[in-house]
Formats: structure tokens, sequence, C-alpha cells
């Protein structure tokens, strides 16, 4: 009996620092390896692109493309970016863009989402949040991705938001002690507001956290979670997760 080969997906996961790509297959084994190149500052749609097209201009032979995108997304479609440049975002179709130009079909969510396609055990309500340029939040239950909720943009004191509180802006101005001494606080009032199984923390300044965590909040590596990509192509398709497919075989 002849087994179905894997496939191949290529991911891409846009940050507000970087962005990032890797080709990795169904079975989550490596084809191409990662690699990352700065996010122009003020970014706009066609800049995006040309970014995505350079950095994956050596990238070949993949089935299937995921990206991550920091901001609401929903059907292949762009909503808010508020650490890139929101106002040029709005209704940015990415995935079609995508399909057009690799000719592959594309699947769309948030970047947090993403992350927590490869860090979640598929056990009870498990959250993901991101600590880098802004501050990402994923929900899933039982392994499957719960509707985002831009958690980073409610009111945490006066004129904050959790962006505005832990984000990288705020963790330059105040300094290591400050930033976690925050964080630990909102780790606290997320566990009784959401009563979580598990918390994964990932995003490049989960390496500056100073304080010992509980059992059932874990650090996980930032790369590793680009690897979400090929898990995010085994989700069943909702109203806001759809396929996008290139108009040559749609």
């Amino acid at each position: 009996m002849n087994k179905t080969a894997p496939e191949n997906i290529l991911v891409i996961d846009i940050g507000g620092s970087h962005v990032k790509g890797i080709i990795i297959n169904s079975n989550l084994k490596v084809v191409h390896p990662y690699q990352k190149t700065p996010t122009p500052p003020n970014l706009k749609p066609a800049t995006l692109m040309a970014t995505i097209k350079t950095l994956t201009k050596n990238f070949t032979h993949f089935d299937k493309v995921a990206v991550g995108f920091p901001g609401y997304v929903k059907q292949g479609i762009v909503y808010t970016a508020p650490n890139l440049n929101d106002f040029a975002f709005r209704k940015f179709p990415l995935s079609e863009e995508l399909a057009a130009f690799f000719n592959k079909p594309v699947r769309l969510v948030n970047d947090a989402d993403l992350q927590g396609f490869a860090l979640v055990k598929g056990k009870g309500f498990e959250m993901v949040i991101t600590l880098g340029t802004g501050f990402g939040t994923a929900l899933f239950m039982d392994g499957v991705l719960l509707p985002h909720l831009e958690l980073a943009h409610l009111p945490v004191r006066k004129n904050y938001d959790y962006d505005d509180f832990l984000g990288d802006a705020a963790l330059e101005l105040e300094g290591d002690k400050k930033w976690n001494k925050k964080l630990k606080e909102v780790l606290d009032n997320f566990r009784t507001v959401f009563n979580f199984d598990h918390l994964y923390i990932s995003g490049g300044n989960a390496k500056h956290i100073n304080f010992a965590l509980p059992e059932d909040i874990s650090i996980e590596s930032n790369r590793d979670g680009i690897k979400g990509g090929a898990v995010l192509w085994n989700a069943v398709e909702t109203y806001s997760l759809k396929t996008i497919f290139p108009k040559s075989i749609a």
C-alpha cells in the first residue's frame, strides 16, 4: 500500500520587527531552513509584498502557504495592523495577493494564532501570549482555535492598553525590572479571568522574563512557533478561517 507523500508548506510569519519564512512538511520536518529579514519601517501593502517576494525567492517545491499577520484578519483579509501601518492595511486582501503570486492556496491567521497551533497540546483551555513589538494572544479549546480577540487593545491602565503596557517600547523605556513586575501582574490577572489549563509564552521578548513561572505557564521557542503553519492546514475551515485559492485553480 502506497503512503501519501507529505505536503510541503511555506510558512510566512509577519512581525513588527521581522518577516520570517520556512518550508516544513505536514510531518513538521524542515524542508527549507528558517530565514528572516527586517520589517521595513512605515510598512505598506506593496512594500510587504516586495519583502515577502525577496525573502522567499529561493524557496521552492511547496504545495500550500500559511501566513501569520500581526492584526485582526478574517477570510483572508487584513482588517487591522496596529503595529505596522494600520490605515494602509485596512481590508487588504493579503491571501488573494499571495495566492496569485505563489499560485498556491493560502491560509491566513493572526500571528499569535499561528504560533499557538505549534505550541498547544490539545488538552483543555490553552492560551498563548506573544511578547514582541506588541502583545499578542491566542485561545484554544481542546486544540481547536477559538475566535481571535484583540486583547492587546483592552485598557490596562488609564490611556494604556496591553501593547503599550508590555510592548517593545515599554521594555526599552522602563527596563527589565519594571517590565517583569507588570508582566507578572498581567499573568496573575489572566489566570483569574481565563482560568486556563496552560499558558504558553512566546515572542522575542520572552527571553527577558526573570521570575519563576508555575507549572502551568511555560516559555516556548519563538522559532518553533512558526511551525504552526503546518498544523494550521489541518484545521477545519470556519467562517473566519478560509482557504483562498489562486484563480487558476479556484
